[in-house]
């Protein structure tokens, strides 16, 4: 038993630290109450309207509060305690899948309460998850950060193959998403509980220096963003994720209603369907986090490039076939390549970014990848909605496709320091 321990530990070098291990059992049971109602809030919202524009809005209402928040709270959270932050955010994000369980249970649910609840919680994660991702090596030490990332991030994805599933056979055994919501609801308490007994052993406690005003420590952030390009680039290539590639998911209840057999019209085989499309697309996103976790050495731009073409490619496949099956497989890959290329980014960045400027600079890494997300929502939804939506997926994984292939010619031949 010892020398298993051992081995976890020398691969996974962040489970060594008790508080890690608190946080992220925490983390985990939350998550799977995430990905939950992430399943079934937009398969209720477009069984209620049938609107692919609904979609995009709903998108566009959870991450328009990161455009707006995130970037302040980049420089916020490094005067804050982040273990407090993310604790009190927590809880803010359970009280709002309580309203959502409410309206549900009492059938009062409409549209524009699903935006108001999107925004609410949208707030909340635009500024926690900075908080949380500075607070990591506060947890688990400089040395096992890329370990801790991985794990972090094998969590939130494992919670995304078992979270659609649960929702799934929830919605059907009690018929309605309400349970799913209060489900939610409760999980964010294991987090919070994981963290009031966890302690940030491995934080820096430089005195304090005199603050130099919001902006100008803004400022210095954007200074170093400029001055390492693979940093940069980063951050560039966040954006054209979260514009153009992360919005075509939103469109997966459509998918699986509307584009897959649709001849299918039972409400119990659509929460099906739309259920396993986002279960292989968590099969995939586990598979990709293990593999990081495990190879936490691997050059990270090699990596970053596979994670993209397995991530592009089956994208502007699946606008053009209506099988099921095929679907399935090619949401697999897309999973997969989506965490390869979040998990390279943030590694890429939070191993070289100085710890004084790292709630800055990866609240701007954040700020791209979901701070332009509403307006590429909306976008998208609108192509859906006007045209076809797979004539959104096409477009979608075509300017991905374009955009990384510019940003990669323009800034990787300047910096050859890959790890």
């Amino acid at each position: 038993m010892a020398s298993l321990k051992n081995w976890f530990i020398t691969r996974f070098p962040a489970l060594d630290s008790r508080d890690y291990v608190l946080f992220l059992s925490g983390q985990f049971i939350s998550v799977v109450g995430t990905w939950m109602q992430a399943t079934a809030l937009p398969y209720l919202a477009y069984r209620i309207s049938g609107r692919p524009l609904d979609l995009g809005l709903i998108g566009f209402a959870n991450t328009l509060p990161t455009l707006l928040f995130a970037l302040p709270a980049g420089v916020l959270v490094e005067r804050w305690d982040k273990r407090k932050v993310v604790i009190l955010l927590q809880a803010v994000m359970s009280v709002q899948a309580f309203g959502l369980t409410y309206l549900a249970y009492t059938n009062q649910l409409q549209i524009w309460h699903i935006l108001i609840l999107a925004f609410i919680y949208g707030s909340a994660v635009s500024v926690e998850v900075t908080a949380r991702q500075a607070m990591l090596i506060e947890l688990s030490g400089k040395e096992a950060l890329p370990s801790a990332i991985a794990l972090q991030t094998t969590a939130f994805n494992l919670g995304r193959v078992i979270g659609p599933l649960l929702a799934a056979w929830l919605i059907a055994y009690f018929g309605n998403e309400g349970t799913v919501f209060f489900a939610n609801g409760v999980s964010y308490v294991f987090v919070i509980i994981g963290l009031f007994f966890a302690r940030t052993r491995f934080k820096d406690e430089k005195e304090a220096e005199p603050s130099q005003g919001m902006k100008n420590e803004f400022k210095e952030g954007l200074r170093y963003i400029r001055s390492n390009s693979l940093v940069l680039s980063a951050i560039l290539m966040s954006a054209l994720l979260g514009f153009f590639g992360i919005p075509l998911v939103q469109q997966i209840p459509a998918v699986a209603r509307d584009i897959l057999q649709p001849i299918l019209t039972s409400e119990a085989m659509i929460a099906t369907r739309t259920s396993n499309l986002y279960t292989a697309q968590g099969i995939g996103a586990v598979t990709a986090a293990l593999m990081m976790a495990y190879f936490a050495s691997t050059n990270k731009s090699a990596t970053l490039l596979w994670g993209q073409i397995l991530f592009i490619l089956p994208i502007i496949i699946l606008g053009i076939i209506t099988n099921a099956s095929l679907a399935f497989f090619l949401l697999i890959f897309i999973g997969w390549g989506t965490v390869v290329q979040l998990i390279s980014m943030n590694i890429m960045i939070q191993i070289r970014v100085p710890n004084e400027l790292r709630g800055r600079v990866f609240s701007v890494y954040f700020w791209g990848l979901q701070g332009v997300a509403p307006f590429g929502s909306i976008l998208i939804g609108w192509i859906a909605q006007t045209w076809q939506v797979q004539t959104a997926i096409i477009v979608g994984g075509v300017a991905c496709l374009v955009g990384i292939a510019f940003v990669r010619l323009i800034f990787f031949g300047r910096n050859k320091d890959d790890d």
